[in-house]
C-alpha cells in the first residue's frame, strides 16, 4: 500500500488547509482546544458545524444522497487529520456518526426525511440511553419499559452517563419492550423527544467538577411508535449497527495534535528555565509516544485503504479501538506531568492558544487534571478494550 498522498489528494488537503484558514476564527479553535473529551461545548461545536454544513462537509462519512459530500475513505483522513491539527471543534457524535447512520440503514424513508436534514444542521442535538444502574457493559440487563398503548409507547425508567442530555432535544435509546423474552431479544430502538413530559435530568459532575454527564428519568412519558427504528423487540440488531459507528474514526491525527502542542510547551518552559524536556526522562517517554502513534496512523491508513477496495477491515478495528484510547490515556499522563511540572513554580500552567503558540499563565493545570479524568472511560466506552481484546484472540489468533 503506498501511504504517499496522490495529486488529487494533495489538492484536497490543500482545500481543507484555505478553508480552514478562512473559516475557522480565533474564537472557534480556542473552544475547540478548550475541549477535554471528544463532546465539545455545543456554543462552539454548532456554530462550527453550520459553516461545514453551508460547505456540504459537515458529515465526512455520509453518501451524497443523504447529504454527505460522498468523500474517499482518504479524504475523510485528510479531513479529519487537517482539522484536528488547526484545533477545529470536534462535532457532536450522537446524531452525525451514531444514529444518523442508524437512521438510513434501518429507518423509515419518513424518519430518514424528517431527521436526516435536521442532524446535519444541527436543528437536533442528540443524546444516548443505552447505560442505566445495573447495566452498563452488561447492556442487556437494561430494565427501562416501554409498554404499547395504542399509537405510543409509555416509558418508565432512568438512564445514567448520559452525555450532553442537558444539551439534547433528542435521545435514543433502547428500552424493553417484552420482559418475558430473552434479554436481547426483548428490547426496542426508540427516538425521544427530551422535552416531553415527564423527563427529568439530573446532573453529574465529574472529579474535573465538570458537568458533562447526567441521569435521565421517565415517568410515564409518551412516545409515538412512528419514532420506532426497526421492529419492536428487535432494537439488539439496531444497536449493534450503532456500536460500529461508535468504535469507529480516526485517532492519529488528534493525537498527534495533542502531542504537538505538549512538546511545544515544554520546549517554551525550557527557554524560560524550566527544562523539562531534559528531567526525568520526558523526552524520551515524548519520543516514544510519537513513534507509537506513527504505528497507529499506519494501521489507519490500512484500516481506509481495506475500506476504499470494498474490503472488511475486520480486527484491525477493534485493534485501532484498543491501541487508539490506551495511546490518549498515555498522552494525558503526559499532559498531567507537564501541568504538574510547572505548578511548583507558582504558575497556573500552558495551554496552547495557537498551532504553535504556547499561552503561558492559561489554566493548564484544570484542564490537564479534566483530560486525564476524561481519558479513563476511553478504554471502556464503545466496547471495553478487554472485550476487542477477545476480539483479536479469537479472530487473529484462533483461541
Amino acid at each position: 500500500m503506498n501511504l504517499e498522498l496522490d495529486e488529487r489528494e494533495r489538492q484536497f488537503r490543500d482545500e481543507v488547509r484555505c478553508f480552514l484558514r478562512d473559516n475557522l476564527t480565533t474564537e472557534l479553535a480556542a473552544g475547540g482546544r478548550s475541549a477535554t473529551s471528544v463532546f465539545c461545548d455545543p456554543a462552539y461545536s454548532l456554530p462550527w458545524q453550520r459553516i461545514l454544513h453551508a460547505r456540504g462537509w459537515a458529515a465526512p462519512t455520509w453518501p451524497a444522497e443523504f447529504g454527505g459530500p460522498g468523500w474517499s475513505e482518504m479524504q475523510r483522513y485528510i479531513f479529519a487529520e487537517e482539522c484536528a491539527l488547526a484545533g477545529a471543534p470536534n462535532l457532536a457524535p450522537m446524531g452525525l456518526r451514531m444514529v444518523g447512520p442508524c437512521i438510513m440503514h434501518h429507518g423509515t424513508p419518513e424518519q430518514r426525511a424528517h431527521y436526516l436534514p435536521r442532524i446535519l444542521s444541527g436543528e437536533d442535538y442528540w443524546c444516548q440511553g443505552y447505560s442505566e444502574p445495573g447495566s452498563g457493559s452488561d447492556l442487556a440487563a437494561l430494565r427501562t419499559r416501554a409498554v404499547s398503548d395504542g399509537d405510543d409507547y409509555v416509558v418508565t425508567g432512568s438512564k445514567i452517563w448520559t452525555t450532553h442530555a442537558h444539551f439534547a432535544n433528542r435521545m435514543f435509546a433502547l428500552v424493553r419492550t417484552d420482559p418475558e423474552a430473552k434479554p436481547q431479544k426483548g428490547i426496542t430502538f426508540l427516538l425521544i423527544d427530551m422535552k416531553a413530559p415527564g423527563i427529568t435530568i439530573r446532573p453529574i459532575v465529574n472529579l474535573a467538577g465538570e458537568h458533562e454527564l447526567n441521569e435521565v428519568f421517565f415517568d410515564g412519558v409518551r412516545v409515538s411508535k412512528s419514532n420506532r427504528v426497526g421492529a419492536e423487540n428487535d432494537g439488539w440488531t439496531v444497536a449493534k449497527y450503532l456500536l460500529e459507528f461508535e468504535r469507529g474514526g480516526s485517532f492519529a491525527p488528534a493525537l498527534r495534535a495533542r502531542l504537538s502542542r505538549l512538546r511545544t510547551i515544554a520546549k517554551a518552559e525550557s527557554r524560560n528555565g524550566s527544562p523539562l524536556l531534559d528531567e526525568a526522562g520526558f523526552e524520551l517517554r515524548l519520543a516514544e509516544a510519537e513513534i507509537k502513534v506513527e504505528a497507529i496512523q499506519i494501521t489507519e491508513h490500512r484500516v481506509a485503504s481495506a475500506l476504499s477496495s470494498g474490503q472488511n477491515p475486520g480486527p484491525l478495528s477493534s485493534m485501532l479501538k484498543t491501541q487508539g484510547t490506551e495511546m490518549l490515556q498515555r498522552i494525558e499522563e503526559l499532559g498531567l506531568d507537564v501541568a504538574a511540572h510547572y505548578a511548583p513554580a507558582g504558575r497556573a500552567g500552558v495551554a496552547m492558544h495557537g498551532a504553535n503558540e504556547p499561552d503561558v499563565g492559561a489554566p493548564h493545570s484544570h484542564d490537564a487534571a479534566a483530560r486525564y479524568f476524561n481519558s479513563r472511560a476511553a478504554s471502556i466506552y464503545g466496547g471495553s478494550n478487554e472485550i476487542q481484546r477477545n476480539i483479536m484472540a479469537r479472530l487473529v489468533l484462533g483461541l
